[in-house]
């Protein structure tokens, strides 16, 4: 492998030819309806040399090295000069312009900026026009933090954060809160159960902007409250490019450990796959022969599994990626056809040596407060990871259309492993150690096609639509796992406490999307305005099986077990029809964990938006969405059946309203009002019984649960600064009607979670933004500039008579109980802060952000509450480009500075709070190198 990626590099290096000249590409924007401007003129400053924009708002012009003033402009709009634009040979100048609208007064101005001050404000430029609320990332803020794909650049948008580094949650509301769309259009994730997508497999030299949503208008989906997250990715390049890079990462308390726990591989492993090596080895629902029926079948189908059940020793390595891109355009006559191509292959190696999982619960006698141990867990888990992402798009463009089609692969493959000591005190207290081995296979597939037609250069209507098919496979293979007592010197396997199990969990995807979109510019009370219609159709589909088994043992073995796992299946400890006893395989399947759910979603929209003064614009939309969920399954007993039963049947309308009153030119006060859904994923509305032998505890599905529907309301005032400078106090308030949250099942099962709604809730609170160059202070400080964003949010969830009259019944001597409570997955605080410094090709950044405390699991009766601890992430980046062109980049970073742990409590009155979970993912340096030619 090793001799096939020089060869690969030393081939794209012979492809790459040069020229003499440079070019300066980039977008106009029309600051008047936060748009695209087309047909924009744009010249060298006293030559006749020049180009337009083409429909879509994209320029492009070559030049000789040398200095430039250019000139944007466009009928009824200022003109805008940038200066210091110096181009290179062989060189691209990336240069996106908002241009504004002219008044009577303003109607021969000439705004003129430099080119730096223009990159810095091009997406503020775009916010301070702009109807609806967002906040943006250009490429060259990804730039600035070191940012090597999306999850990394998105932690600095102002209320944001993430969880487990990779998916993105806005103003602290969890995963069912927040969604994420590639290119305007719903495409699931590894975890087709989250509402968002795993922004890590999205390589940032390949976006265009990142936007986040935070209020709603008509065109938007309604199934969201805190935010939308649009990836937007480039169409092409404007010349023959390509992209490399290369990158490790060390974590000392992880990486060249000779603790670390493995298992075995198959031979495509590394390629995010299995081989075949886990399949399941026995046909869904075939028919096990029971022991009574002594037959040589029996034994037949137990040796076909793998022998493997116990974690085996090695030392790991460390993590490491690379990365390749290209883009390029071709003319046929006056249109242009182009690429874009890229591929990262990411390979991680994780190793928590203090994994916790913890089971507590209230005492019987309400005068106690300590919690009492139901079962305590601790010991290792390590994590193999390899992540493949891949995606290709073409785009022809003509005069007036475009056409543009991606396809984006996506391959995971996981290897878990732990070994953990356990104390159980369900009856006496007992001792046990545990082996488990778990391999999860996950590939995502996608095509989207899409279409924008202007028709000519003098129409005021657009049309565009959209079509994207997706196919997600999940497959857990082989999941392994073997519980021995340990007593009086003893390793006893005893099933009513647990029996080693192998399981097979399969679940597959479908989602075909569409949308259309009409757009008419037009004049409404004297004044420009832009009327949006549009139609929208999603289809998901899902299919889903477990099959189980359990390991029992008849009589006594030939060999003793002596705690060792992989001792159950040698050769002469199987059962036979000959032998005293031994091991065989018994079928566990349940008819609850096998299942077929699908969903359609059928969208209408319209909206206005135009001025009603000078001042004041608005945009007032309406969306309708009919919502049908279907279920075909039967619960664990099998005397309940669902045969293509319609479970949510909801038709909705979802208003929305936004206003902006400009005070002057720089300062803004906002207004906005809308009504959203969250809707319960497949798996949350079914009646499977899903169980996690690392962390012991079992996902019920709940077929009841209920729709839920947020009325949202935001107010904004915000300070623009000609130095791309931002001053923001924003307030909102939420109010949730059946919000769905996830609570442990009830004392008889508190391994057990299962999701309900549980009352109404509401949540308000304020943000604070501030951005600035520092060169307002002291010139020489023109190299750094500083952000932060503060966010402080109050829920309040008003429990249902069942949730309020368990906590009142477990009540401890004293405590009093209100029939309100936090919200669960609703974060008190958000901080984000970051200093970053450029110059001289040099790019650093120190960013810190944290959560607050924030209910995870809501309890009951006697098992209490458990919230997560604020995690403090503090994260340092440096980066240096050099070259003859600065197009080779050296990037080191460190992450979790602090070397803060991730944990979870329980917490109950006057009470010491108790781990529920808890493990350190360390600090980890990471050094990358990057090529672009």
């Amino acid at each position: 492998m090793k001799h096939l990626f020089t060869l690969l590099v030393f081939s794209l290096f012979s492809l790459v030819g040069f020229s003499q000249t440079g070019v300066v590409t980039g977008k106009i924007y029309d600051a008047e309806f936060n748009d695209l401007l087309p047909f924009a003129n744009i010249v060298v400053k006293n030559t006749t040399i020049g180009t337009t924009s083409d429909f879509d708002g994209n320029y492009e012009l070559e030049l000789d090295p040398g200095t430039y003033v250019l000139v944007y402009s466009f009928v009824g709009y200022q003109p805008k000069e940038i200066t210091d634009v110096v181009i290179e040979e062989n060189t691209e100048v990336t240069i996106n312009v908002t241009l504004n609208p002219s008044s009577e007064s303003l109607d021969e101005v000439v705004v003129s900026t430099s080119i730096r001050r223009n990159s810095e404000a091009a997406v503020l430029n775009l916010q301070r026009k702009s109807v609806n609320l967002f906040d943006g990332l250009s490429i060259e803020t990804m730039k600035k933090s070191g940012a090597s794909n999306v999850a990394s650049a998105v932690k600095s948008v102002p209320g944001v954060s993430l969880q487990d580094g990779k998916f993105v949650y806005v103003r602290g509301l969890g995963d069912r809160y927040t969604k994420s769309i590639l290119n305007g259009m719903d495409i699931p994730g590894l975890d087709p159960d989250r509402n968002t997508v795993q922004l890590d497999i999205f390589p940032s030299n390949l976006i265009e902007n990142i936007i986040v949503y935070k209020t709603l208008t008509a065109d938007l989906p309604a199934d969201f409250t805190g935010g939308v997250v649009d990836i937007v990715t480039k169409d092409f390049s404007s010349r023959e490019e390509y992209n490399l890079s290369v990158g490790v990462g060390y974590n000392p308390s992880m990486h060249f450990n000779s603790d670390f726990i493995t298992q075995s591989k198959s031979g495509t492993d590394f390629l995010g796959f299995d081989n075949g090596l886990r399949d399941d080895p026995i046909a869904l629902g075939a028919s096990i022969p029971a022991l009574a029926d002594n037959s040589p079948r029996l034994t037949e189908l137990t040796r076909r599994f793998e022998p493997e059940m116990a974690a085996q020793n090695d030392t790991s390595f460390m993590n490491y990626n690379f990365g390749f891109s290209t883009s390029n355009q071709i003319e046929i006559g006056d249109h242009k056809l182009g690429y874009i191509a890229a591929i990262s292959y990411n390979a991680e190696t994780t190793l928590y040596d203090d994994y916790t999982q913890n089971f507590l619960f209230k005492p019987q006698s309400l005068s106690e407060t300590e919690l009492v141990p139901n079962r305590l867990q601790k010991g290792y888990l390590s994590e193999e990871n390899v992540l493949i992402s891949g995606l290709a798009g073409i785009t022809y463009k003509r005069d007036f259309s475009k056409y543009k089609a991606v396809f984006t692969k996506v391959q995971n493959g996981t290897a878990k492993t732990g070994k953990f000591e356990q104390e159980s005190f369900i009856t006496n207290a007992a001792l046990f150690y545990s082996d488990n081995l778990e391999y999860t296979e996950k590939t995502v597939n996608n095509l989207l096609l899409s279409g924008t037609h202007a028709f000519s250069a003098e129409s005021s209507n657009e049309l565009d639509w959209s079509v994207s098919g997706t196919n997600v496979k999940v497959n857990d293979k082989d999941v392994r796992s073997t519980l021995f007592e340990y007593d009086d010197g003893q390793y006893i396997i005893r099933p009513s406490i647990g029996e080693p199990r192998r399981i097979w969990r399969n679940l597959e995807e479908n989602n075909l999307s569409s949308k259309l979109n009409f757009t008419k510019k037009h004049q409404l009370f004297n004044k420009d305005a832009k009327f949006k219609a549009g139609l929208a159709q999603v289809y998901k589909e899902r299919d889903f099986d477990i099959n189980q088994y359990s390991l029992r043992i008849d009589g006594t073995p030939a060999a003793a077990f002596s705690g060792n796992p992989d001792n159950l299946l040698i050769s002469e400890n199987i059962w036979t029809t000959d032998n005293s006893g031994g091991t065989y395989v018994v079928s566990n399947f349940e008819p609850a964990n096998t299942f077929n759910a699908y969903a359609t979603t059928y969208a209408a929209y319209v909206s206005e938006e135009f001025k009603i003064t000078d001042k004041l614009k608005s945009v007032l939309g309406l969306r309708f969405e009919k919502y049908d969920s279907y279920y075909t399954g039967s619960n664990t007993i099998g005397d309940i059946n669902y045969d293509d039963e319609r479970i949510i049947d909801e038709a909705d309308l979802f208003p929305s309203l936004n206003l902006i009153y400009s005070l002057n030119d720089n300062t803004n006060l906002r207004l906005s009002y809308a009504k959203s859904t969250a809707r319960p994923s497949f798996k949350e509305a079914s009646v499977a019984q899903i169980f996690d032998p690392i962390s012991n505890i079992t996902f019920n599905g709940n077929i009841d649960l209920k729709t839920t529907y947020v009325d949202n309301f935001d107010l904004r005032y915000e300070i623009f600064s000609e130095d791309a400078g931002l001053l923001a106090l924003s307030g909102f308030y939420k109010s949730f009607d059946n919000p769905i949250e996830l609570t442990i099942f009830g004392l008889e099962a508190i391994n057990d979670v299962i999701p309900r709604n549980i009352g109404d809730a509401k949540v308000y609170g304020v943000e604070l933004e501030f951005r600035r160059n520092l060169g307002f202070i002291y010139e020489n400080l023109n190299s750094l500039s500083f952000n932060t964003n503060i966010s402080v949010i109050e829920s309040e969830q008003t429990m249902n008579e069942a949730e309020y009259e368990g906590r009142l019944s477990a009540a401890r001597d004293g405590e009093e109980i209100d029939d309100k409570r936090q919200l669960q997955g609703q974060s008190p605080y958000l901080i984000n802060a970051g200093l970053s410094y450029s110059k001289n090709g040099i790019q650093s950044g120190i960013y810190y952000n944290v959560q607050g405390e924030t209910l995870q699991i809501v309890g009951i009766g006697q098992v209490s509450d458990v919230y997560t601890d604020p995690f403090h992430s503090l994260n340092f980046n440096f980066s240096k480009s050099f070259g003859e062109k600065e197009n080779r980049t050296i990037t080191l970073k460190v992450d979790n500075i602090l070397n803060d742990e991730i944990r979870s409590n329980y917490q109950s009155y006057n009470a010491e709070d108790q781990i529920f979970s808890n493990y350190s993912p360390g600090v980890e340096f990471s050094l990358s190198y990057a090529i672009k030619f």
